[in-house]
């Protein structure tokens, strides 16, 4: 793959995102009069480039887009007796039964119209959806109840809001219902509802149309009728009648039906407005890649969204699977009623979020599928199932627990998630998206989760009387993205072209090879007779054997060396890293007894490195948790350690530094499960080892020396907040700068940690004696790092599971990320390298190890192709514009064989699968990064080639073997054709 078909793949540019757009439209869109077109939705998405469809898009909205913020009455306004409001159901509701708390004054709106509206002038929004409380303009429901001050708050209301150049979006009915309508008809459940409704609409129209462009009838019906009136767990709580929701669903369609007809009529041509049923929705995905599961995630749809959205937008009757489960459960339209209620809507008002979405959904709806979250799929789903209508998402957002303040991370990142997944939609798959309303303005009484939960971008202190709005985190940064109008591609966005320096040291990194100490040539000593009269099998004697050979061992006598070379050489790299196994080499820790086998087999396999032109690179010792990779007699001799490692050293530069110029003292030191203590040893055991080459060995073997520290990136999960950006720079000293500051800055642990650790009155930090600090002080020739993933870091606490005490912080990921299973940031790496460029101007940079898991069954590894092609632009962006002295990256891993699922090598059975992404990387190799197309090609100096006869003479001995048998076999043949010929001559 080139490199310009892999960036197109990766972050594409808008003219690729929109020739993408084009091709998938035209390959995925389906006929919109075919039954159940949205069942291709899952099968559509699942043949979208992965990982790449799944990546970050940076683009805008179209200009008209509407950028909206609601509320529901209930919910804000309170004042529930003040200037003639009548009681609604959820006055009752919420003083029966075991109910705490009531929306009595909920955030006081009624009295605060100035505040809220400084909220949303704040915001930068377009338009405010809200709704009217039916009881406050009609206490007993009808116009003879008539409240001339309740209407007047409304009108100050929108007064205020063209003052402000916000256009008003009113919701009639968000299930708020006069009491008195239900106590005396029985609410919903009455047909007489629908021309009450008619008539309560009609004066709304009269009464605010000519301000109001946008209407919705009624809110959510889905949850009107199934938990009002079946389940019980909202207003008005009816249950133990499980039709009953059906057949306030039918009357509900049939009100909002006569009020469309009514608008449409008498009011539209004047006003010009819109109107609509606001309809929420969960979403599904197949449980099994079957078409059973297929069916039943579209009858789930059916169920909860098609079961209005259906009549209203496709025939005017519910959806077939409803039909056919319910049977006489499911009331029935006449013809009549199914023409009036076709058509009755003038764009999709879809709700989806935490209105709906793994909240109100119970199994029985889910027919055995697994609910998920993708705003992106449910668009794409109602585009193809009713026929491309404009949908508008009215309703959209998360929430955080009551306790929460002004930090609400999480309700921020899903509001991004949803507004990402409604660019893509728009962008990718053509769907007309008009709009996107968050909810809600502010915080206030969350229905039958009370005050335990907040929805609110601003915060509302409810045990004050002021109730003063205070902007949450994710009020800024949805007014950012208004003002930008979605998320505008910035120059670091965008891939870079360029390439690396001519002696950039491209590697790969694993964990272990593969040894095998017993030479696998020339090692049966058995002895065979050869059948020849029969079926030419060889036999093998029992209790014989032949003297040894008189030779010794080659390094070509291994051939597992000879396989992992011939792998490695493949790859196009000229580094290869791995580690040696410190406990097997010196088992008792004593190096004057040395596992000398395998101290000749790593021989072997560095030379055999070099004659393919790949320099080694060798770990003395790969920290692991467990500590098994360490002699026995010195796991518990903490003290002693140090010298015996830098004994260990020795051993090693001395027999095999002949041929490894570059040495890692420690591999990733710096784990969290390390205790201080351990970790000071550690640092005094590598300045030791370090020590030893710089006075013995280096003037004779002229290598370079240092360790290798893990260095995943934390961001501040609020780059805009202070209090998110102070504890992320103190997760990276504790992390980092632990072993990186004594070594390679002022040779003692970073200020951070021990004013943090003394402030905790932790007395577990070390101190460094003025020798140890001279002794660790400058032992460096580079800085390396391994670096996999990025995470979040927030001061604030939403989840004790990914909360650190010690440090006072907590781990997030971005929803947005490609998760798979650790989030795939790829500019993670270029930030982490900036901060070693800071902290440590001008050091030599390496990235020894860079990668990810994969399922080791997909030879197609998109996802690691990805994940290596991004990655490695991040380096290029690091060296080539901010100045990073980067030498060397290294992917990892060689191999699944050792390195489970990271590797560039699969393996079924005994056969090596070489994967998609190996030859990517060689690609990227090949190029030396990725350079402008028509620009010169780099004038490099001619490296040394990999001697072909080389590799003849590497099986030498195996080509001799085989003239032997060759000639022994032609010699054998020419004896037998002789002698036959001669017996027939004597018969």
């Amino acid at each position: 793959v080139s490199p310009l078909l892999i960036t197109s793949c990766m972050r594409p540019s808008p003219p690729q995102v929109a020739l993408l757009a084009l091709l998938t439209f035209v390959t995925f869109t389906t006929v919109s009069s075919k039954p159940n077109a949205g069942m291709k939705t899952w099968g559509r998405f699942s043949k979208l480039p992965h990982p790449g469809d799944k990546a970050f898009l940076y683009d805008t909205f179209p200009r008209e887009f509407i950028w909206a913020v609601g509320t529901a009455a209930y919910q804000v306004e309170g004042a529930f007796e003040k200037d003639g409001k009548g009681p609604s159901i959820w006055d009752t509701f919420t003083r029966g039964g075991t109910r705490i708390a009531k929306g009595d004054v909920g955030s006081d709106s009624y009295h605060n119209i100035q505040a809220d509206i400084r909220a949303i002038e704040q915001l930068g929004v377009s338009h405010y959806r809200f709704s009217l409380s039916w009881s406050r303009i009609f206490p007993n429901g009808t116009r003879g109840s008539y409240n001339e001050i309740g209407t007047n708050y409304y009108r100050t209301l929108i007064q205020k809001l063209k003052e402000i150049r916000v256009q008003p979006i009113i919701t009639l009915y968000h299930w708020d219902l006069p009491d008195q309508l239900q106590q005396t008809l029985g609410g919903w459940s009455n047909p007489e509802l629908v021309e009450i409704f008619k008539d309560y609409a009609d004066f709304c129209f009269q009464t605010f149309g000519d301000d109001v462009k946008y209407w919705i009838t009624i809110d959510n019906p889905f949850v009107v009728a199934r938990l009002g009136y079946g389940t019980g767990s909202v207003a008005p709580g009816i249950k133990n009648d499980p039709d009953l929701p059906f057949r306030v669903g039918h009357i509900l369609l049939k009100a909002h039906t006569a009020a469309w007809h009514l608008y449409d009529r008498h009011y539209r041509p004047r006003q010009q407005g819109k109107l609509s049923m606001a309809l929420a929705s969960h979403w599904i995905k197949p449980s099994r890649t079957r078409l059973e599961s297929l069916r039943e995630c579209q009858c789930s749809l059916d169920h909860v969204l098609g079961w209005f959205a259906r009549p209203l937008f496709v025939d005017g009757d519910y959806p077939p699977c409803m039909k056919e489960r319910l049977g006489s459960r499911l009331p029935s339209f006449t013809a009549e009623e199914r023409e009036q209620v076709r058509g009755a809507a003038d764009f999709f008002a879809l709700s989806y979020g935490a209105a709906l979405s793994f909240q109100h959904m119970d199994d029985s709806l889910k027919f055995g599928q697994q609910e998920d979250l993708d705003l992106r799929m449910l668009l794409y789903w109602v585009n193809a199932e009713y026929n491309r209508p404009p949908i508008f998402v009215v309703q959209s957002g998360w929430y955080v627990l009551g306790i929460t303040k002004t930090e609400d991370l999480k309700n921020m990142y899903y509001i991004k998630r949803f507004i990402a997944g409604a660019l893509k939609s728009i962008v990718i798959d053509r769907v007309n998206v008009i709009g996107y309303t968050a909810w809600s303005l502010i915080d206030g009484f969350e229905w039958n989760r009370e005050y335990d939960i907040r929805q609110g971008l601003y915060y509302v202190d409810f045990k004050t009387n002021a109730m003063k709005r205070e902007p949450k985190t994710s009020a800024t940064f949805y007014r950012n993205v208004i003002q930008k109008n979605g998320f505008p591609e910035l120059p670091e966005n965008r891939p870079a072209h360029g390439i690396f320096p001519c002696d950039f040291a491209w590697g790969i990194s694993a964990n272990t090879i593969q040894v095998e100490v017993t030479p696998s040539l020339f090692a049966d000593p058995s002895v065979y007779s050869w059948n020849i009269s029969n079926n030419g099998e060889l036999m093998r004697l029992e209790g014989l054997s032949a003297p040894p050979l008189p030779r010794n061992t080659h390094c070509a006598d291994y051939v597992t060396i000879r396989q992992q070379v011939d792998e490695i050489r493949r790859v196009g790299v000229n580094h290869f890293h791995f580690s040696l196994n410190w406990s097997a080499l010196v088992p008792t820790g004593d190096v004057a007894q040395p596992n000398t086998t395998l101290l000749r087999y790593y021989r072997c396999f560095a030379h055999q490195l070099l004659r393919a032109n790949v320099t080694p690179v060798f770990t003395l010792w790969h920290h692991i948790q467990s500590g098994n990779s360490m002699p026995a007699p010195l796991v518990a001799a903490n003290n002693e350690t140090p010298k015996a490692f830098a004994e260990y050293a020795r051993l090693c530069y001395r027999e095999l530094g002949a041929h490894v110029k570059m040495w890692i003292t420690l591999n990733e030191p710096n784990d969290e499960m390390v205790s201080y203590q351990e970790g000071h040893e550690m640092l005094r055991a590598h300045a030791l080892a370090w020590h030893a080459y710089d006075l013995e060995f280096r003037p004779t073997q002229g290598g370079q020396v240092s360790l290798t520290l893990h260095m995943d990136w934390f961001e501040p999960a609020v780059s805009f907040s202070r209090e998110d950006v102070e504890p992320t720079k103190r997760v990276l000293d504790f992390k980092v700068g632990w072993f990186a500051e004594p070594i390679f800055g002022s040779g003692d642990y970073p200020l951070v940690m021990r004013s943090w650790l003394r402030q905790l009155n932790s007395l577990d930090l070390p101190v460094f004696s003025e020798e140890d600090r001279q002794l660790v002080k400058g032992t460096y020739d580079f800085f390396a790092i391994s670096h996999f993933t990025t995470k979040l870091v927030t001061h604030t606490k939403e989840d004790s599971y990914t909360y650190r005490a010690m440090l006072e912080i907590q781990y997030m990921a971005d929803p947005t990320w490609i998760i798979s299973p650790q989030p795939v940031v790829p500019w993670g790496l270029r930030k982490a390298l900036n901060w070693v460029n800071e902290h440590y101007p001008d050091v030599p940079v390496y990235v020894m190890a860079n990668g990810v898991w994969e399922d080791p069954a997909r030879f197609k590894d998109s996802l690691r192709v990805f994940y290596l092609y991004n990655y490695i632009n991040e380096a290029l962006k690091a060296l080539t514009l901010d100045g990073v002295n980067l030498k060397g990256y290294f992917a990892y891993a060689l191999s699944d064989q050792n390195d489970g699922g990271f590797g560039l090598y699969g393996q079924v059975h005994d056969e090596v699968i070489i994967k998609a992404s190996l030859s990517n990387y060689r690609n990227i190799i090949q190029h030396n990064g990725f350079p402008i197309i028509g620009a010169e090609p780099q004038q490099c100096p001619s490296m040394p080639q990999a001697c072909r006869s080389c590799q003849v003479l590497l099986r030498g001995p195996v080509v001799g073997f085989l003239t032997l048998v060759g000639s022994v076999v032609l010699i054998t043949l020419g004896l037998i054709i002789y002698y036959t010929t001669k017996r027939k001559e004597c018969y």
